[in-house]
């Protein structure tokens, strides 16, 4: 593996990182302040984003990221989950929020990206899709779903409630994750598509956050939710030997995603903090961390652990797109970026004492969007044991 962006992909971030300066930064403040109200700004980043993609030049976004393609490649591999991601960080560097307000780059859109086949693809292809896992009884252990999904002829009808689904409210469709047999636990939990509109389907509410306020987040309920079965995801079957694998397997393509937006918004951070220490540091890097100064030495630890974490998350979404086993690989990225992400852009505001503190700087944003990073998509204490199991060999009922 290469340590260096690929050069093809330059020219897509370079395109992003002047879209998240000119387009994102200018309006960050405006939407945190406007909690729920939708960015309209975004519609023609989205439209740009779709013609990029159905042109059939460099692919990228939400949609395009999967482990899917050619069963036979020749050489090494730099596809769609590498440019996403790249893409993601210079966005993030804009504004997190913001990010996740853009049409059509859902992680629903991942999920139908990892499991859905040619027709579904197809017929989902232009959809705006939203992620509905976490339920009021069940949030870090997916296996608790209770949401139930009967079979009813060729439908099948869901009954329960999501919360924390983001742009739920906003999204064309949710891919909704529910259990077909709870007598079968984890075995059964299949994710299906649901279409805004549909009869049983229910906003109930939206969440006020502390962070990403661009971004609405839903409580969804679903009574008698009649679905086509043609809107499940991945095999219908039951295979209790596999458990939910299949479903799981949407984790590893979101979870390098997320990682990459923990880097993309630490990276504003560091960039702003470094712009008002600029007279404390080495620009070179020629001096001992032992004899720079407090301030000096923590930037330069900070780097180090920002440049690790954005290795760990390439190196996830290369393996995606070489078609390598790459769970272990995405919870280790979601696990580093989530948690320095976080700790990089707290101790930015630290380091600026009331200039980070106040709201004429974005600093203390940065701060409060970061921390949803290494919650959502499975929180640092999930993706530690997730690690813990991979390396030990270990199965989820062996290590709790």
């Amino acid at each position: 593996m290469n340590l260096q962006n690929p050069k093809k992909f330059k020219m897509m971030m370079d395109q992003a990182h002047e879209v998240a300066l000119n387009v994102l930064r200018p309006i960050s403040r405006k939407y945190d302040k406007a909690e729920h109200a939708y960015p309209k700004e975004l519609d023609m980043l989205a439209s740009l984003l779709d013609g990029m993609n159905d042109s059939g030049g460099s692919e990228t976004g939400a949609a395009t990221a999967g482990k899917r393609g050619e069963t036979e490649q020749q050489g090494i591999r730099n596809g769609s989950n590498m440019s996403t991601a790249l893409g993601i960080i210079e966005m993030c560097y804009g504004d997190t929020g913001l990010l996740l307000s853009m049409p059509r780059q859902g992680l629903g859109n991942s999920a139908i990206a990892a499991v859905a086949n040619d027709e579904q693809l197809e017929r989902f292809k232009g959809k705006w899709a939203a992620m509905a896992i976490t339920e009021p009884g069940c949030g870090s252990d997916s296996a608790a779903i209770r949401t139930t999904a009967v079979k009813d002829g060729d439908d099948y009808i869901i009954n329960g409630e999501k919360i924390y689904v983001t742009s739920g409210e906003r999204a064309d469709c949710v891919v909704v994750w529910a259990t077909l047999d709870k007598k079968l636990g984890r075995a059964a939990i299949k994710s299906f598509v649901v279409e805004k509109g549909t009869p049983g389907m229910t906003v109930e509410r939206l969440e006020h956050k502390l962070g990403i306020k661009a971004s609405d987040t839903a409580a969804i309920s679903f009574i008698d939710c009649r679905v086509p079965a043609t809107n499940l995801l991945g095999n219908a079957e039951i295979d209790v030997a596999k458990g939910f694998a299949g479903v799981m397997e949407t984790f590893d393509n979101t979870r390098p995603l997320v990682a990459a937006m923990a880097v993309g918004c630490a990276k504003a951070s560091l960039e702003r903090i470094k712009e008002i220490f600029k007279d404390q540091l080495d620009p070179n890097y020629a001096t001992p961390v032992l004899n720079s100064s407090n301030i000096a030495a923590t930037i330069y630890r900070l780097e180090a652990e920002w440049e690790a974490a954005r290795l760990l998350t390439i190196k996830a979404c290369w393996m995606a797109d070489n078609k390598m086993p790459n769970s272990k690989e995405a919870s280790i990225a979601k696990a580093k970026a989530g948690r320095i992400g976080s700790e990089i852009t707290l101790k930015c505001v630290e380091l600026a004492a009331s200039v980070g503190y106040g709201e004429d700087e974005l600093l203390e944003k940065w701060a409060r969007d970061s921390k949803i990073l290494d919650i959502f998509e499975g929180t640092q204490q999930i993706q530690q044991l997730i690690i813990a199991r991979r390396e030990l060999g270990k199965s989820s009922s062996e290590l709790k």
